[in-house]
Formats: structure tokens, sequence, C-alpha cells
């Protein structure tokens, strides 16, 4: 059974930290992101990795990373969030894709989606 669970989400101030993890079981991934999705707006990708080649959308870089734990579970990905700002505030997924690369990050392109763990930065 394929289940991917986030963990580390929480309430921080603007310009603090978070880092949200990721586990994935039931299906050997090759590319897993995170999305993020605020009230009223659509989902959109944050980050995605592959065997440690890895994206970024414009509003993350510079101040998120994203990073898979090869030592242990190529399925488990985090992703460490600095310089938060309000508009960072969201509910944040992480995804896996069942193919061989990484596509376009778009949910469309996306099977499989963890339950989402909220993050909300303070002014």
């Amino acid at each position: 059974q394929v289940q991917l669970v986030e963990s580390g989400g929480g309430s921080v101030q603007a310009g603090g930290s978070l880092r949200l993890s990721c586990a994935a079981s039931g299906y050997t991934y090759y590319c897993m992101g995170w999305f993020r999705q605020a009230p009223g707006k659509e989902r959109e990708g944050v980050a995605s990795i592959r065997y440690g080649s890895t994206y970024y959308a414009d509003s993350a870089k510079g101040r998120f990373t994203i990073t898979q734990d090869n030592a242990k579970n190529k399925n488990t990905v985090y992703l460490q969030m600095n310089s938060l700002k309000p508009e960072d505030t969201a509910m944040y997924y992480c995804a896996a894709s069942r193919r061989y690369y990484c596509p376009t990050l778009v949910a469309g392109n996306f099977a499989d989606w963890g339950q989402g763990t909220q993050v909300t930065v303070s002014s």
C-alpha cells in the first residue's frame, strides 16, 4: 500500500525556519517533491528531487532546500525552509511521481500524495 506521511509543520514568526519531512512506503520512487496550497489558491509546486538533482520554484529559490535521505531510504525527503514569510503560509504536501524522471512540477504530474502538513508564518 502506497503511503506518504509528512511531518514537521507548525507555526513560526517571519524570518524563522521549519523542516518538513516525508516518509514514503509501498513504492520505490525516483522523483519526489513538495507542493503547497494556500486558502483560495491553486496547489503550486515548491521543489522536486531525483537522485540529488533538484528543481525549485522561483518562490523557493534561495530560501528552501530539498534533500533526500540516501543513507537510509531513497523514499525519505525533507524540505528545509528558511527566512519564512507570511506568504509561505499554506498546507504543504509531499508528492511522488511514478515516472523514472522528474516531470514538470505540476500537481497533475504527481500520482501519490501525503495528507499535508500546515505551515503558518506570522508577521
